[in-house]
């Protein structure tokens, strides 16, 4: 695989004038100059994300004199200029959250440097206590490190459980899709306002695509049967869209073709949904008090299942350094400092424990007061990860690896135009039938170049 091939799913980056910028000692800058103590970094606009901006002045760059200039954007706007810097070699950032989807392909490609190697020089990192399904994630065809953790997700449930108290529903700890869709029938309008359920309808292949592409995979669907034939169009592929669609425009959140994570996150912690199916990731900020109205209230179920035993997804947005860099010492030291069991303290003691950036260490989950703050859904969010197969997520053999995308360059684009016709079925402007026999001619036309 040649950086050649991921010439043609670039998409223009938006617009500057568009771009959310939060800064830790910089001003505001996302030049390249400001020397050698002096970082650009370019991430995506998480919780999480936004934790570490404003703590990094403070801390970090108060002990090393590392100057970091963060550039904090949407998830999709992020992916856009993500690959448009790392793929021309711009070389406008030193440091990049990237995930599992990427790594793989962009190693091959020759865009990232091996970070394994500064891992082993940091006693204190202890990469030896990050969770093996990341650590496979984000390593090469060669077993190499190419990125470093952040926090690491699977999917989950989260419901409100003062509303099915109410209705006197038991949600089960594993519950199946038609389950799911019958409690959302009964809980919507429950409360003024409120909808049963929040799926993601934003396109984007990380955006809809994510809990779509679960969904398709547990109902017997796949993208690609191993040889590469296309399924797009289906009998599981639809009737897995369909659910899905019909779901979300029965019971689903209020714009719901705009809705992604984000949105999803604002609808739950504020009491808008009795129901979310999405990141593992978003629990510590639906128990924040100082953000969630629900913060206490919530329960977690496993992922929802129909012909497998589970459907979680797995990733992790993962610090990535580009090979253009010319700074790979004072990056090299803020991502082994932002993935280490320090800046998880830091964060713990700074902002509350539930808003650590888990999902990534063993010893995140030995940590007493991380336990307690997390006692609602640590323990299923580390065993959801653990039970996530990216090598066989579904009921048939697979091209590559991936629970919730397909591992090759061709399937940021395809992802993003299926799932654009897919939100447009959830508006109400076409139909799935429609949109999934459109996603089957690109299917095959990608299939064709990997037969």
């Amino acid at each position: 695989m040649r950086a050649r091939r991921m010439t043609h799913v670039l998409v223009t980056a938006t617009a500057a004038g568009s771009l959310l910028v939060a800064c830790s000692g910089a001003g505001g800058s996302t030049s390249s100059g400001g020397g050698d103590k002096s970082i650009n970094v370019l991430m995506v606009g998480n919780p999480q994300m936004e934790d570490i901006a404003k703590l990094t002045k403070s801390t970090f760059t108060k002990d090393t004199g590392i100057k970091v200039n963060f550039t904090i954007l949407p998830e999709n706007e992020l992916r856009d200029k993500v690959t448009q810097d790392i793929a021309t070699q711009a070389g406008q950032y030193d440091v990049a959250t990237v995930g599992a989807y990427e790594v793989p392909v962009w190693h091959e490609n020759g865009w990232l440097h091996e970070l394994g190697s500064y891992a082993d020089k940091d006693s204190a990192f202890d990469k030896g206590d990050l969770l093996k399904p990341m650590v496979q994630s984000l390593s090469g065809a060669d077993g190499k490190l190419y990125a470093l953790p952040f926090y690491g997700e699977s999917s989950f449930l989260m419901y409100n459980k003062d509303v099915m108290k109410e209705k006197g529903i038991t949600m089960p700890e594993r519950p199946t899709w038609q389950q799911v869709a019958d409690i959302a029938a009964k809980v919507d309008g429950s409360r003024p306002g409120m909808k049963g359920i929040c799926l993601r309808g934003l396109p984007g292949w990380g955006e809809l695509g994510a809990p779509l592409t679960t969904v398709v995979n547990t109902f017997g669907g796949t993208w690609f049967t191993k040889d590469w034939k296309a399924q797009v169009n289906s009998d599981k592929f639809k009737q897995a869209t369909n659910f899905y669609v019909d779901l979300v425009r029965k019971h689903g959140e209020a714009g719901a073709p705009q809705a992604g994570f984000t949105e999803c996150l604002n609808a739950m912690s504020q009491g808008k949904v009795a129901m979310w199916y999405d990141a593992t990731s978003a629990a510590g900020s639906l128990e924040d008090p100082k953000s969630s109205k629900v913060a206490g209230k919530v329960g977690y179920a496993y992922a929802p299942v129909v012909e497998t035993k589970s459907s979680g997804w797995l990733w992790t947005w993962a610090w990535a350094m580009p090979k253009t860099t010319k700074k790979a010492d004072a990056a090299s030291k803020f991502m082994l400092w932002a993935s280490s069991k320090k800046y998880e303290k830091l964060v713990g003691e700074k902002l509350g424990w539930a808003r650590v950036p888990s999902g990534k260490r063993a010893s995140t989950y030995e940590i007493p007061e991380y336990k307690k703050a997390a006692a609602a859904f640590g323990d299923i969010t580390l065993n959801s990860i653990q039970e996530a197969d990216p090598t066989n997520p579904g009921v048939q053999p697979r091209p590559t690896v991936g629970v919730q995308f397909v591992a090759v360059p061709e399937f940021q684009d395809l992802g993003t135009k299926v799932t654009q016709e897919i939100s447009a079925a959830i508006a109400g402007q076409t139909s799935v039938d429609k949109a999934l026999n459109d996603g089957q001619k690109l299917a095959e036309e990608v299939a064709k170049k990997h037969q």
